[in-house]
């Protein structure tokens, strides 16, 4: 039998158009592909659902917690197809290592010794804004950019983020997964400094059709 090999390559983040010649490429050539909720299914090969080539496999987590696939199972989904001699794409929204939990999958088939590749992918916090016209960085006016995550693992005994440390930086503060806890990072981040009038926006849905972009204060984006 063949040896499997996984693929794990980043999708962009939602306009089809922005996924890596490379990455779709692998989609086109797969035996398998794993693919999330934030994996634009219009890069998935045409018939697939009806041919079942490449065999599909959905592993998205927005549904509830009981329709949900667990990484451990996600993980051992890959090795299983892997091992079955199949070259398996896991298509994943965004970066793979860019919050997206790229390097658990990363390290899950090093440590069961399949072979892999990562294929970067355009992420959604420079593309989102890009979209909307803003951008992370400018000569006279941000010189930095900062990623974080606003919804960390809440097995954590605490945050990982030092907020106040982020007020006093400057630059340009972008946040994933921000919606629920927008309100509180930004008073803390207005309490340890930074301007409460300094420009803020916010992004859904960043570069698909219904893109939804809010341009306010970091006072009042949460309002």
């Amino acid at each position: 039998m063949t040896e499997g090999k996984v693929f794990l390559v980043g999708a962009g983040p939602g306009d089809p158009g922005l996924i890596t010649v490379r990455g779709k490429q692998l989609i086109d050539s797969a035996d398998a592909v794993v693919y999330d909720a934030l994996a634009n299914s219009a890069l998935l090969p045409p018939g697939a659902r009806t041919t079942g080539r490449p065999e599909l496999y959905y592993v998205g987590k927005r549904a509830g917690p009981k329709d949900s696939v667990t990484q451990e199972e996600i993980n051992a989904l890959l090795v299983k197809l892997a091992r079955e001699g199949k070259r398996v794409v896991r298509l994943k929204g965004g970066d793979p290592f860019m919050f997206g939990r790229g390097s658990e999958e990363a390290q899950a088939m090093n440590d069961a010794s399949i072979p892999f590749e990562v294929v970067p992918g355009i992420t959604a916090g420079i593309a989102a804004p890009a979209y909307a016209g803003i951008p992370v960085t400018h000569r006279a006016l941000a010189t930095s950019v900062t990623f974080v995550t606003a919804s960390e693992d809440p097995a954590k005994p605490s945050t990982q983020t030092n907020w106040t440390a982020l007020a006093k930086a400057g630059g340009t503060i972008v946040l994933y997964m921000g919606v629920k806890t927008l309100g509180s990072i930004a008073e803390t981040l207005i309490k340890a400094g930074m301007p409460p009038d300094i420009p803020a926006a916010t992004i859904q849905w960043g570069t698909h059709p219904k893109q939804r972009t809010v341009v306010a204060t970091l006072e009042t984006l949460a309002i």
